[in-house]
């Protein structure tokens, strides 16, 4: 300390500054330098050991300054040519550049900036609160009460949300939702969902140790397929989905170092899966990688197909047959709206085709609290029911689950009430027959009002929207359109795209962030929004599309 005292006493002295101080007394140092004369009177004195130390921190700052002045800054560690080269190259449609630039005009609109339109509507992605979509009131009121205990003394709730609140806290660690669960998930949660299972299957016995309790549907598929990975060079693990597909798939598997392997859906067949793409897709696929597993999105998303029977056995088959690991996103299980469709579950389907498929294919089937009639997509809650795993890796898959150490709480407790629901009889059960069959008309209605009023687009087609919540039409795009969309360097459908929300505020995602074959275009539209904006929306659409084939004919 000594030295950096008398370093500051030098330096004074250097500026023309003298101790006043008598007697050897270590007084403050005083400048008579002409600068002295400028300064404002002084406020109360700082201790001596406190002036000493800003002595000796401005003389740091001071240096370090010197330093910067002498060097610029270093280079940041973390930068697009450092980085992880798997994040880079992922991406992800439904959230990409459409929906930045989106999130800008409503910025400009905000700000009061002009616009042809007042609002952007997003259709982009298949959030239902978002649009405007009613929560149900048994889902809320059950989570209430176990997020407030206090509630449950309350007689504004029904006894049987009580019932089911009492019962998932008696699970949680000190009664408490906020504590953490077994990294599967809670007991009886997983319980309700086995039995959930069984009722939807028919009798189809299911596990509730083979039950795991996620964070949505797309958690537990990126878990999957975490577990599936292995090897390198041409052994590296393929993962063949369906083109179109849902774009979770492609950026889990960028992002995983996967081999994509892609198979066809036949649009002229409504969407259908054929399994003689399958064999095609899978046979190439053996020149360069080492295809294992299998994907199945049904009902189908972007495409809204819903597969039959015979089609579901055919896969299975040919899982069986090639030893493939099946994965079924069946998140919009309750979504089914034509005349003569219905849900198979790959399950149920599975355990039909008897002992030699049930008990050796290995099958993994998700479901989400998101889609469906509940639409609670923030509360990401899901589970996936996985069999036939090797004793081993089920003991593998369980470390996997429990560095994420538990799925978020309240989202489990919104996942039990969609499996375990109030039954006929039950204070609740009217009101929420009610409210769920009013959003699957609801949608049954929009799907088809839809897909009708694309179809009278000219130079766009829409096949029949069977189930799920988008409209996924195919878009005539002029050659002069496609020239214009190189020079800004987009994918056509892309452009076209852009163009519709620039000029009408309207968000959709373009089809080549789905995938699709060559030389086609699509654009991929949900069909939440309330019925009048929904006209309103799919008018607008018509009026760009006729303007725009005009402009670039």
């Amino acid at each position: 300390m000594h030295r950096f005292v008398l370093t500051a006493k030098q330096a004074a002295a250097s500026l023309g500054c003298r101790n006043p101080g008598s007697g050897g007394k270590n007084t403050a140092l005083r400048c008579t330098t002409s600068l002295a004369a400028d300064r404002p009177p002084r406020g109360p004195r700082l201790p001596r050991l406190a002036r000493e130390r800003t002595v000796r921190w401005s003389s740091a700052a001071k240096a370090s300054a010197v330093k910067i002045n002498e060097k610029a800054s270093r280079e940041k560690i973390l930068t697009l040519e450092s980085m992880n080269p798997l994040v880079k190259a992922l991406e992800y449609a439904v959230r990409g550049p459409i929906v930045l630039k989106a999130g800008e005009i409503e910025k400009e609109l905000r700000k009061g900036i002009k616009k042809p339109f007042t609002e952007v509507i997003k259709a982009n992605i298949g959030d239902a609160h978002a649009m405007g979509q009613r929560p149900i009131t048994f889902l809320r009121q059950v989570v209430a009460l176990c997020t407030y205990p206090n509630l449950l003394d309350s007689p504004s709730f029904p006894e049987d949300a009580k019932k089911r609140a009492r019962r998932i806290l008696q699970d949680c660690g000190g009664n408490s939702l906020g504590s953490y669960t077994a990294s599967p998930g809670i007991n009886c949660i997983r319980e309700d969902v086995a039995s959930y299972i069984e009722r939807r299957d028919g009798g189809v016995p299911a596990d509730p140790d083979n039950i795991y309790l996620t964070t949505g549907a797309s958690d537990g598929i990126t878990t999957i397929l975490k577990i599936l990975v292995s090897g390198g060079g041409k052994s590296r693990t393929g993962v063949m989905i369906p083109i179109p597909q849902y774009p979770l798939y492609s950026a889990a598997i960028s992002d995983l170092d996967a081999i994509q392997v892609n198979y066809y859906l036949d649009e002229e067949n409504c969407w259908a899966l054929d399994v003689n793409e399958l064999r095609r897709s899978l046979k190439e696929a053996k020149a360069y990688c080492n295809p294992k597993v299998l994907c199945i999105i049904n009902p189908g998303n972007p495409t809204g197909q819903v597969q039959n029977r015979k089609s579901t056995e055919d896969v299975i088959h040919f899982a069986w047959e090639e030893k493939l690991f099946l994965l079924a996103d069946e998140v919009y299980q309750d979504n089914v709206y034509s005349e003569g469709c219905q849900f198979h579950s790959f399950k149920k389907i599975l355990y039909e085709m008897g002992p030699e498929y049930y008990n050796n294919v290995e099958l993994a089937s998700f479901h989400s609290t998101s889609k469906g009639y509940m639409g609670e997509c923030g509360y990401r809650g899901g589970y996936m029911e996985v069999l036939n795993l090797h004793p081993e890796i089920k003991g593998q898959l369980v470390k996997l689950l429990s560095v994420r150490l538990c799925p978020p709480v309240s989202g489990q407790a919104a996942m039990d009430v969609v499996v375990n629901p109030p039954i006929p009889g039950e204070e609740s059960y009217s009101q929420f027959i009610k409210e769920k069959e009013s959003v699957l008309n609801n949608l049954a209605k929009k799907a088809k009002l839809t897909e009708d009023m694309f179809n009278n687009i000219p130079g766009m087609h829409c096949n029949p929207l069977q189930g799920a919540m988008y409209a996924f039409p195919r878009i005539f795009i002029p050659s002069k359109a496609i020239e214009e969309a190189k020079v800004h360097k987009m994918a056509p459908d892309m452009f076209y795209c852009m163009k519709l929300l620039e000029e009408t505020g309207i968000c959709v995602v373009p089809g080549s962030g789905f995938g699709q074959r060559e030389g086609t275009y699509h654009l991929r539209m949900t069909i939440l929004p309330p019925a009048e904006k929904l006209k309103i929306l799919l008018e607008k659409m018509k009026d760009f599309h006729i303007k725009f084939l005009e402009k670039y004919a």
